[in-house]
């Protein structure tokens, strides 16, 4: 079977894109330094520990596996965080990938899925944001992520690299069947935090801001299952591997909840009250984030089929009730 290499393979997403990938007949080969991903989460290929701003170990593995394709996740993705180190941010998801970039392309891997962020957009008041929505970025995540989608199409100029950049919104749920799901240290998306303060293993989820121009205050967001997600970069692999030329894919499901919306969704799936308290906004944070593009369904053929409220919750909490990993 074909190798693809997944940067960030150990982690909540790239996991998840390990197991579809082995469904879909290829073997994912998991490059990651494991500072936030988990080494058991490492199941469905080879696995190669290293740093993406280790331009030799990129090399060894490019030519130990001589993967067809790069499928790239690793990343810093805290919006807080990099308000506070933007210069984090920019070395380790620029440098970081730049390094990876080069290396791909002086191996003639020339075929690379890219996971960017909505947070590219910045904020566009009542916009349904598209791929050809201006890109404005609030902060050093999304700026960093936007800078490396300019890094691949001057690649693709200047030496044919070919790439699909997938702009997704926010991402929840779990794998159906238990083998990976979402653990961050510490944790700080939405679901799984205010899951922890139904299972008491937090005082309260915090409501950062209720003053938005929203209908209940609180922001809204467009949720896209993790399966879902993965689904639509095999699909993308598949895009480029048939020969098709370079594109940028939305990926959401036109439909946004709030904060609060999200906490009713949860009480409702667990039967469980969520303890709460209302805090102040947090820098960075967009009022509105809802994607409207149908480009990935018209050229993909992507469905986010799992991609209800209910169902994303409630295979989340399946996950916390049952599923770790052990560092």
């Amino acid at each position: 079977m074909a190798h693809v290499l997944v940067t960030g393979g150990a982690g909540y997403i790239g996991s998840h894109a390990c197991k579809a990938l082995k469904a879909a007949g290829y073997t994912p080969v998991t490059f990651d330094n494991l500072s936030t991903g988990w080494q058991d989460a490492v199941k469905f290929g080879p696995f190669e520990k290293g740093d993406l701003s280790d331009r030799t170990r990129l090399d060894e593995v490019f030519a130990k596996w001589q993967p067809v394709a790069v499928v790239h996740f690793a990343a810093l993705s805290q919006v807080g965080e990099a308000m506070a180190k933007p210069g984090m941010y920019w070395r380790n998801n620029v440098e970081g990938s730049l390094t990876l970039i080069e290396a791909a392309v002086a191996a003639g891997c020339l075929d690379f899925v890219f996971s960017s962020t909505c947070a590219t957009y910045g904020e566009h008041d009542n916009v349904v944001l598209d791929e050809n929505t201006p890109q404005e970025p609030l902060n050093a995540y999304g700026a960093s992520k936007r800078a490396v989608e300019n890094i691949l199409r001057d690649f693709e100029a200047a030496y044919g690299l070919r790439h699909v950049i997938f702009r997704y919104f926010n991402v929840a749920g779990a794998d159906p069947e238990g083998e990976v799901g979402e653990h961050h240290r510490p944790e700080t998306h939405l679901i799984p935090v205010m899951l922890e303060a139904i299972d008491g293993k937090r005082p309260a989820l915090t409501i950062h801001g209720t003053d938005y121009e929203t209908p209940d205050g609180t922001c809204i967001r467009d949720y896209v299952h993790v399966c879902d997600l993965v689904d639509a970069h095999v699909l993308g692999l598949k895009w480029l591997q048939d020969g098709n030329g370079s594109q940028v894919f939305n990926l959401g499901t036109g439909s946004g909840f709030s904060v609060k919306e999200v906490i009713t969704s949860a009480g409702t799936v667990t039967n469980q009250e969520v303890p709460c308290s209302e805090g102040p906004r947090r820098a960075g944070d967009a009022t509105k984030l809802v994607s409207g593009s149908s480009r990935a369904s018209e050229e993909l053929g992507w469905s986010p089929a799992r991609s209800t409220m209910a169902q994303m919750i409630a295979d989340a909490w399946r996950w916390h009730k049952n599923g770790h990993y052990d560092a």
